[in-house]
C-alpha cells in the first residue's frame, strides 16, 4: 500500500471526494431543529448510492474487538468530538452544534471528510467556535506543500488558535487515506515533535481535521463503545478536508460543503 498516489488514483480520489462533497452539503441544509440524526444518516446512504459510491464507515472496526459502527455518517452533537452515533428518534435541538463525519469508497479508493453546523440559532461562543475551527484548516493548508512537514500542519494550527483560549484535542488527529480509511501519516492539530521529522511528498492523500473544544481538550468514550466526548462537557468544533500534497501546495479532493 503506497503512501504515494498515481495521477490515475488521484483523479478517482477527485472524483469520489465530488461525490462526498455533494452528499455532505445536502446533509448540512437538511441539519436543522427537529431533525432526527436516523434520517441524516439516511439521507447520506441515499446520496452516496445514487452516485455509485459506498460509506467507509459503516460496519467499520477499529480492531476486531472493537463494534462495527453502525452508520455511513457520524452525528457528534455539542460536546461530542468525533464517532456519535445516527441513533433512531435521537433529535437535533435548536443551538445545537453538531459535527458531521463522513467518508465513502469510490472505484476502490477512499475520501473522508467533515463539516460542522449550527442547528437553528446558536450561542455567539459558539458560532464563534465553529468559525475559528474552520480558519484554523485554511491556515493549516497554506503550509502544505512537497517538502513540508506534518509538524508544519500542527504548528500553523497551534498558532492560530491557541491565543483564543480553546482546547486542542490531543488524542484524535488527521491522517493519510486513499486505499485504507486510515494511512500513514498521523497529523497532530497541534506541535508534536516526533511528526516534525515526517516530511510530506508530491502524491500523497492527506485528511487534516482539527477538533476544537470551547474548554478543555480531555476527552473519554461513551459507553456505546464509539462516541468521543470532552470530560468538561464543553462544546466542540471540527472540519476535515482530504487533499493530494503537489509540489507546490495542495490540490483539495473534497471541495468544502459549505460554501
Amino acid at each position: 500500500m503506497s503512501l504515494i498516489k498515481t495521477p490515475q488514483e488521484i483523479e478517482t480520489l477527485r472524483k469520489g471526494g465530488a461525490i462526498l462533497s455533494r452528499a455532505l452539503r445536502e446533509v448540512r441544509a437538511a441539519c436543522v431543529p427537529g431533525v432526527l440524526t436516523e434520517d441524516l444518516d439516511r439521507l447520506a446512504r441515499e446520496r452516496l448510492a445514487e452516485a455509485g459510491a459506498t460509506p467507509s464507515f459503516l460496519g467499520y472496526r477499529i480492531s476486531k474487538e472493537d463494534p462495527a459502527y453502525p452508520g455511513a455518517l457520524c452525528v457528534s452533537i455539542n460536546d461530542e468530538v468525533v464517532h456519535g452515533l445516527p441513533t433512531p428518534s435521537r433529535v437535533i435541538r435548536d443551538g445545537d452544534v453538531v459535527g458531521l463525519d463522513i467518508g465513502a469508497w469510490y472505484d476502490g479508493l477512499c475520501t473522508d471528510m467533515a463539516s460542522t453546523v449550527i442547528a437553528g440559532t446558536g450561542a455567539p461562543a459558539d458560532q464563534a467556535l465553529v468559525a475559528d475551527t474552520r480558519e484554523s484548516l485554511v491556515r493549516a493548508l497554506s503550509v502544505v506543500k512537497a517538502g513540508a512537514t506534518v509538524g508544519d500542519i500542527g504548528a500553523a494550527i497551534e498558532k492560530y488558535l491557541n491565543p483564543k483560549g480553546y482546547g486542542i484535542i490531543r488524542d484524535l488527529v488527521g491522517h493519510g487515506v486513499g486505499h485504507a480509511v486510515h494511512e500513514e501519516p498521523s497529523i497532530p492539530n497541534y506541535r508534536e515533535p516526533r511528526t516534525a521529522r515526517f516530511v510530506l511528498q508530491a502524491g500523497m492523500a492527506i485528511c487534516i481535521e482539527p477538533m476544537i473544544a470551547r474548554g478543555s481538550w480531555k476527552v473519554y468514550q461513551k459507553n456505546d463503545g464509539w462516541t468521543i466526548a470532552t470530560v468538561d462537557k464543553s462544546n466542540v468544533a471540527h472540519f476535515e478536508v482530504t487533499v493530494a500534497v503537489t509540489k507546490d501546495g495542495y490540490d483539495l479532493l473534497t471541495p468544502w460543503p459549505d460554501v
